[in-house]
């Protein structure tokens, strides 16, 4: 069995969904996980907040040298837990196996839309 490349845990300080907004690129927030394992993966999403506990909840899967990204603002995505917008949080991922972890966000609140991507912290 493959241990694949990439580490088990994961976190990703700045996250921060924004609002659609009226472009034609609509602003959102997204984690892209790739397995490169031979087994699929589960991963467990915990999300820490300023002003209130952190939420566990959110798991996902991921098949076997795959890749998939995950939306914030898809409540599918997200395990039934509904991101709330404009609102700091920071974001840890645990799986049973090795993965590589990238975040993006698409932020047009402003004329001069903005778009980051950014490894996560592993550990």
């Amino acid at each position: 069995m493959c241990d694949g490349v990439g580490k088990k845990v994961w976190l990703i300080p700045d996250c921060e969904l924004p609002q659609e907004g009226e472009g034609v690129l609509k602003g959102h927030e997204s984690v892209i996980v790739v397995n490169d394992n031979d087994f699929d993966v589960k991963i467990n999403v915990r999300l820490y907040f300023a002003d209130k506990e952190c939420y566990d909840g959110i798991e996902w899967t991921v098949g076997a040298k795959k890749v998939r990204c995950f939306r914030m603002n898809n409540i599918n995505d997200m395990s039934g837990y509904e991101v709330p917008f404009d609102t700091q949080y920071a974001m840890k991922l645990e799986s049973n196996g090795n993965i590589v972890v990238q975040y993006g966000r698409l932020d047009n609140r402003q004329v001069n839309l903005a778009y980051y991507t950014t490894l996560g912290y592993c550990e």
